[in-house]
């Protein structure tokens, strides 16, 4: 009788599971089950709506050069468009023709277009960066990024760019932090232009769970939207590491599902998109619902069992997690036309823009067109998003949380300083739709290093955890790749495969790698 193997979730990171299970695994698709909650796949990696009624996504992945698992994955796995062209390389000619240049990175608050030739750091900033660097992580328990830098540096140049493009905030962890630097250190140099980044053609959802979901179910794995595991049992012992039983609710029905000695359940624990709750054009979100069960399921199985982490580090502390997104979809291309303008880039070639004087810390982008494979031509659609939504606009009187997706609008029409003609075109045609977020950097919260599981914990048989909330060394979380690679090491390890993940790029092994990101730290 064959393994069977059962995945709780449908992100990115159990969709990638499901398809090393088959690639390398010797699974058979039909031998693979995916329990979601929701009616649609995709979790974090979403995007939907219409032109008529507007657009909606959550958030947009950036990618690099380095995302080796990912790339990897979806290099067997053919786009929508063309069946002979695979994701992968997709994505990487769209870089060589779409490639960002950014020159209108950080906009200030005069509406002038900042300098980022120089980061704008002090020589304490400097010291404090490269002691950050270099100090073991074991002694960045529980630290915060604010314990390790002066004031001073949350108001460099550097500091707006890197928390805008990653989303981090002061309070986050230095753990995080730490890593991200070690990890992305290859990109200094080119930080501002934004380079090095590569995007998919479409949004995510488009062109990857798409693609992978298709690829998937021609291999016959089944996925059943709407069920949730409730619950795992595990075989008699002390410190059991072998799963034997899925509790399943479905319809309002609990059912239990035997797992086999040989079989294996792969679980993605927390989700940072939980509990979203959208508004509308002339409304704002509802406040969010309780957490769901993706993180109800983490805290039973952690409950008296230390190697399978800590989830209240991550869902205890909703104001230091959250932030707000909006999607435009506009039936005039003026906005798009006057930022090109303004900006100096084509659309689809500007990157992010930062309002540094936005006291809701506004970051906008509009990528290449269509966003959507359905988009009709004479649609356009943009994106942003505010780090600080529960303070007061610059001039909408309350707290980003509190507005309308037109309000949000006219907050953004005020740090750009458009002319009265082009502002009143683009609040006629455009519908925003907001998008309030209460977890969504839960996993950048400052933590200690055992609070997230091991992918495969201690002890483990048939168990694995994947997704943003698992722990692999090195790595960084808030990426595609931190995702693929838990799924990836996950069936690697519980197959006891010779093929194992590429190895994380660590780049400042490089002597000439931090040479270029010196050299960049000193610019004036």
């Amino acid at each position: 009788m064959m393994a069977k193997a059962y995945l709780v979730g449908s992100g990115i990171a159990a969709l990638a599971a499901a398809a090393f299970l088959i690639r390398d695994g010797g699974f058979e698709g039909s031998d693979i089950h995916l329990f979601e909650e929701q009616m649609g796949v995709g979790g974090s990696l979403d995007a939907g709506g219409t032109a008529e009624a507007g657009y909606t996504m959550r958030g947009g992945r950036m990618f690099e050069a380095e995302f080796r698992c990912t790339y990897d994955l979806l290099s067997g796995i053919p786009t929508l468009d063309d069946p002979s062209v695979s994701v992968t390389q997709e994505i990487l000619a769209g870089h060589e023709e779409f490639a960002w240049d950014d020159v209108a990175r950080l906009v200030d608050a005069d509406g002038r277009i900042v300098d980022v030739g120089s980061m704008g750091f002090s020589e304490r900033d400097r010291l404090e960066l490269v002691r950050c660097l270099t100090t073991p992580e074991a002694h960045l328990d529980d630290k915060r990024i604010s314990d390790c830098f002066g004031e001073h540096f949350f108001t460099t140049n550097f500091w707006f760019m890197w928390c805008t493009t990653f989303a981090f905030q002061p309070w986050h962890s230095a753990i995080e932090f730490r890593r991200y630097l070690r990890r992305f250190i290859h990109l200094f140099p080119e930080f501002g232009s934004m380079s090095g980044i590569h995007r998919t053609r479409y949004n995510q959802y488009d062109s990857i769970v798409r693609p992978l979901t298709a690829w998937l179910r021609r291999h016959g794995v089944t996925i059943h939207p709407g069920c949730t595991v409730t619950d795992l049992g595990f075989a008699p012992g002390i410190g059991s590491g072998t799963v034997e039983t899925l509790t399943v609710s479905r319809a309002g029905r609990d059912e239990r599902i035997a797992v086999a000695p040989g079989d294996l359940v792969l679980v993605t624990n927390g989700s940072m998109t939980d509990a979203s709750s959208r508004g509308t054009h002339t409304a704002p979100p509802p406040p969010p619902s309780q957490r769901s069960d993706a993180w109800l399921l983490w805290h039973r199985l952690a409950r008296g069992r230390e190697n399978f982490g800590n989830p209240g580090t991550f869902d205890k502390h909703v104001k230091e997690s959250r932030w707000e997104s909006f999607t435009v979809t506009a039936k005039d291309p003026v906005f798009l036309d006057a930022l090109a303008e303004f900006s100096g880039r084509e659309t689809g070639k500007g990157g992010l823009m930062t309002f540094t004087g936005s006291n809701w810390l506004l970051t906008i982008v509009a990528n290449r067109q269509p966003v959507y494979r359905d988009q009709p031509e004479d649609v356009s659609v943009w994106w942003g998003y505010g780090l600080f939504p529960g303070r007061a606009g610059n001039s909408t009187p309350k707290p980003m949380t509190m507005c309308s997706g037109r309000e949000i609008l006219e907050e953004v029409l005020h740090h750009l300083r458009f002319d009265e003609s082009t502002r009143a075109r683009v609040l006629e045609t455009s519908t925003v739709i907001p998008c309030l977020m209460p977890y969504i950097t839960s996993q950048f919260l400052s933590r200690r290093r055992d609070d997230r599981p091991d992918v495969v914990p201690e002890g483990s048989v048939n168990l694995a955890f994947i997704g943003q909330f698992a722990e692999v060394p090195d790595d960084v979380v808030f990426t595609v790749e931190y995702s693929v690679r838990t799924a990836w090491t996950a069936v690697s390890r519980l197959l006891h495969l010779d093929k194992q993940p590429p190895p994380v790029y660590k780049g400042h092994h490089d002597p000439r790698v931090l040479a270029a990101a010196l050299e960049t730290m000193h610019r004036r």
